[in-house]
């Protein structure tokens, strides 16, 4: 093979970029005048989202005021670019710019299904919000105080001070109890009553006891039911209710509790224990007690219970130190606010 079969002729070539680089620089007004109008747009849309109509429109969330900024924004641009692009006459380009993005969309899609679920879940509980800050909800059997609502998670304080993200897609879809809704919450609990007692005075006495205790709504006034026979004693139910508000539910129902036990044994009602049978089949070796075990010990005081209530019975603020001090760190990525419309 002689030096003239390898022989390249660069000639076309030249030519070809000579042609290209023409084409470029004839086109240059055009993609200045395309890259004018993208920005133009770009500054339209900043102007637009600006406007006093959305801060009206979304002035309660915050969350929905960024996200309605960011589209008025990023639609402006994409007019823009769809105007710059028949500018430069690359409508054709459209077309697969917009099937290319189709098929990524669907494969994001895909890949962040359960982060689209809650942040969707985000958006509709931030327009009408599910409960308010401080409530206490229980979510698919997790407990606790609702601290705040990101674009992702619902954040809880537990009863034991500590943290608890639910994700906004299970907040949304799972039943939902709010003990704080309706501040009147009623407690019950049972007491056994010897079965040769009178049982109608047992629930007058209880009754009455809890009518009188600090803590206890008058209206719906407190009630007893005869709920069970038991094997020994006859179960008696006592229903009250507690302003939420004003008083600890918890302490007030243990303070009934206490109270409701004393007014029946000073009535000296029949409170017996479960009765069990034992029956021996053999006898055991009997054990002779020492000199020393013989002296029968010295009785121990007795203390008497005061049927006075010294319970502080008033709404504890165990968590809020901890709820607050959560709050401020977090700022404007609470979603929640107090005065939002409630479901």
């Amino acid at each position: 093979m002689d030096a003239e079969q390898l022989h390249f002729d660069l000639e076309p070539v030249m030519q070809r970029l000579l042609e290209e680089a023409y084409r470029l620089l004839a086109a240059l007004p055009m993609l200045l005048l395309a890259l004018l109008v993208i920005s133009l747009c770009w500054a339209a849309g900043g102007w637009l989202s600006r406007r006093a109509v959305l801060e009206r429109f979304t002035s309660r969330n915050p969350f929905m005021r960024d996200l309605t900024r960011t589209t008025v924004r990023w639609s402006a641009t994409v007019i823009g670019i769809l105007i710059a692009l028949e500018i430069m006459n690359a409508t054709a380009l459209v077309g697969a710019v917009l099937g290319t993005a189709g098929v990524l969309g669907v494969a994001l899609g895909f890949a962040f299904k359960n982060t689209m679920e809650n942040y969707l879940a985000g958006i509709l509980m931030s327009l009408r919000q599910p409960f308010a800050p401080k409530d206490h909800v229980v979510i698919d059997g997790n407990e606790g105080v609702v601290v705040a609502l990101t674009s992702r998670a619902t954040v809880l304080m537990t009863l034991d001070g500590n943290h608890l993200r639910v994700p906004n897609a299970l907040v949304f879809s799972s039943v939902m109890l709010n003990y704080t809704r309706n501040p009147s919450r009623r407690f019950s609990f049972d007491v056994g009553i010897g079965v040769n007692e009178d049982l109608v005075l047992a629930q007058r006495i209880g009754t009455s006891k809890l009518d009188s205790l600090d803590g206890v709504m008058d209206t719906p006034p407190p009630r007893a039911y005869i709920t069970a026979l038991g094997d020994s004693n006859v179960q008696v139910r006592y229903h009250a209710w507690v302003d939420q508000r004003s008083h600890d539910f918890i302490s007030v129902k243990s303070e009934a509790i206490r109270q409701v036990k004393l007014a029946l044994e000073e009535a000296e009602m029949d409170m017996p224990e479960p009765i069990y049978r034992v029956q021996l089949t053999e006898r055991s070796a009997v054990l002779t007690p020492t000199a020393g075990a013989s002296e029968s010990p010295s009785p121990k005081p007795s203390l008497q219970p005061s049927s006075e209530s010294a319970v502080d019975m008033r709404v504890q603020g165990d968590l809020d130190a901890q709820i607050a001090q959560d709050q401020s760190k977090r700022g404007a990525e609470d979603l929640l606010d107090p005065s939002a419309p409630r479901e």
